[in-house]
C-alpha cells in the first residue's frame, strides 16, 4: 500500500532508489516533498521499512486474524462432511459429482474475489471488507438452515456464504503481514493453524448436532459460532499501512504476472490447488464406498484439520529459518506421493486413517506458506492486491478439480 507525501517523512533519494531494487516490500512510493514542510509528529512517527515484530496490537491483530480464518478457511475445510450428509440425506437424488458443485463454488467463489477484495483492502483498508465479509457469511449460513432444494444450497452456501469467507480471509491475511516481516512465517502459521482448528470443530459439531437437533438447528449453531467469532475480529485486526487511493486500472491486476518469479509462484499454487481439494471433498463418501465404518469415515476430515494444525504452524516458524521455497517445495511433494502412494491403492480403515493424518499435515504447510510467498516476492503497499491475484487463478483451480472425479473414481 503506498504512502502519499505527507504521510512520510523525507527520505535520502539516492538510498531509496537503492533499497528498493534490492527488496520489493521496500519499494514504497513516495512523491517529492518541500523542504519547508516539516511532518506532523503522528506521521512522522510512521516508518514504512521498520516492521513491529511484536507489541499488543500487533498480536491482537494476529488473533482476530486467526478467529476470521477460523470461521472462513475452516468452514471450507469442513466441505467433506456436507458432501457426504448431502450425499446421504438431504440431496440423495443428486449424483457425487452434482453435489460437488456446491463445495466447487464455496472454493470458486472464496479464491476467485481475492483479487478484488485484495485491491479493494490496499485503497480503502479492512474495516468494511471484515464487517461486510461477516455478515454475508452468516446470512449465508442461515439461509443454508432453511434451504431444501439443491439450488437453494448451491447459491446460499455455494454463493454468498462464500463470498463473506472472501471478504474475511484476504484482509485478514495481509493485515497480518503489515506487522511482521521476520516472523511474518510464524505469524501468518499461527492464523492458518486456527483455520485447520475450524476444520476440526466444525465438522465434529455436524457430525453431533444433526442427529439430535437436524440440519437446520446445526447451521443456526454454526452461524451463531460465526458471529461470535466475527465480531471479536472486527474490533481487534488492524492494518499498519494507512490505506492507499489509487486509480483503479486493468495494468494493476497484470502487472505482476509479467514478474517471472510471481508468475510461477502463481501457476505452481494453480497446479497444487488443482489436486488437493479432491482428497478433502471426496475423503468421507469414498471411505464409506470401500467399506470403512460410517462413524469413523466421518471423523476423516476432522483428523485432517487436526494435523494440519501442525503442518500450518510449525514448517511456517521452520521457513523463516531454513528458506521459504525450501520448506514448500519438500511439503509440497509429500502431499504428492501421498495422494500417489498411499490414497489410491488402499481399502484399508488404518491407512486411510494414517493418509488423513499425513495429507493434514503437508497440505496445511503448502496452505500455510502460499500466503507467505505472496508476501515475499510483493511490495508491501500491493501485498493485498496481489496475494488476491495469486488466488484468483487458485479458484478456477479449485472449480475444476473438485468437479473432475466422483468419488468413485478416486
Amino acid at each position: 500500500m503506498s504512502n502519499s507525501v505527507d504521510e512520510l517523512p523525507a527520505h535520502d533519494t539516492k538510498h531509496e532508489q537503492q533499497s528498493s531494487e534490492q527488496d520489493p516490500e521496500s519499494n514504497i512510493s513516495v512523491t517529492s516533498k518541500p523542504e519547508d514542510s516539516a511532518p506532523t509528529p503522528a506521521t512522522a512517527a510512521f516508518d514504512p521499512h521498520a516492521f513491529p515484530e511484536s507489541g499488543t496490537q500487533a498480536w491482537l491483530t494476529v488473533a482476530g486474524a486467526a478467529a476470521f480464518l477460523f470461521v472462513s478457511f475452516g468452514w471450507i475445510n469442513s466441505i467433506g462432511i456436507f458432501q457426504e450428509y448431502y450425499q446421504d440425506s438431504l440431496l440423495k437424488d443428486y449424483t457425487p459429482s452434482q453435489i460437488a458443485w456446491i463445495s466447487s463454488l464455496m472454493l470458486l467463489f472464496m479464491f476467485i474475489g481475492g483479487i478484488l477484495v485484495g485491491k479493494v483492502f490496499d485503497e480503502s483498508g479492512a474495516a468494511y471488507l471484515l464487517a461486510f465479509g461477516s455478515s454475508l457469511h452468516v446470512i449465508g449460513t442461515i439461509l443454508t438452515s432453511v434451504s431444501t432444494r439443491y439450488i437453494q444450497i448451491l447459491l446460499c452456501q455455494g454463493v454468498v456464504s462464500a463470498l463473506g469467507c472472501c471478504m474475511l480471509l484476504f484482509p485478514a491475511v495481509a493485515c497480518v503481514s503489515t506487522w511482521f516481516r521476520a516472523k511474518r512465517g510464524a505469524a501468518l502459521g499461527l492464523v492458518m493453524g486456527a483455520s485447520s482448528l475450524g476444520g476440526v470443530i466444525f465438522p465434529a459439531m455436524v457430525t453431533q448436532l444433526i442427529p439430535q437437533v437436524r440440519f437446520g438447528w446445526t447451521l443456526r449453531i454454526c452461524a451463531l459460532l460465526i458471529l461470535l467469532l466475527t465480531v471479536f475480529g472486527n474490533f481487534t485486526v488492524k492494518s499498519r499501512f494507512p490505506p492507499s487511493r489509487k486509480p483503479v486500472e486493468f495494468l494493476a491486476y497484470v502487472r505482476p504476472f509479467r514478474e517471472p518469479t510471481f508468475l510461477f509462484l502463481s501457476l505452481g499454487i494453480f497446479f497444487f490447488w488443482w489436486g488437493m481439494f479432491i482428497p478433502i471433498n471426496f475423503i468421507v463418501s469414498n471411505a464409506i464406498q470401500r467399506g470403512v465404518r460410517v462413524r469413523l469415515a466421518r471423523y476423516l476430515v476432522p483428523i485432517m484439520n487436526a494435523t494440519g494444525i501442525i503442518g500450518r504452524t510449525v514448517p511456517n516458524a521452520l521457513a523463516d529459518k531454513l528458506g521459504h521455497y525450501n520448506v514448500m517445495i519438500t511439503f509440497a511433494s509429500l502431499t504428492s506421493v501421498l495422494v500417489l502412494g498411499v490414497l489410491m491403492p488402499t481399502h484399508d480403515e488404518g491407512a486411510l486413517i494414517a493418509f488423513a493424518a499425513l495429507f493434514g499435515i503437508s497440505s496445511g504447510a503448502v496452505i500455510g506458506l502460499a500466503p507467505v510467498l505472496c508476501a515475499v516476492v510483493s511490495p508491501i503497499q500491493e501485498i493485498g492486491s496481489r496475494t488476491g491475484a495469486a488466488y484468483f487463478l487458485a479458484g478456477f483451480a479449485a472449480l475444476t478439480g473438485t468437479t473432475q472425479l466422483e468419488a468413485s473414481s478416486l
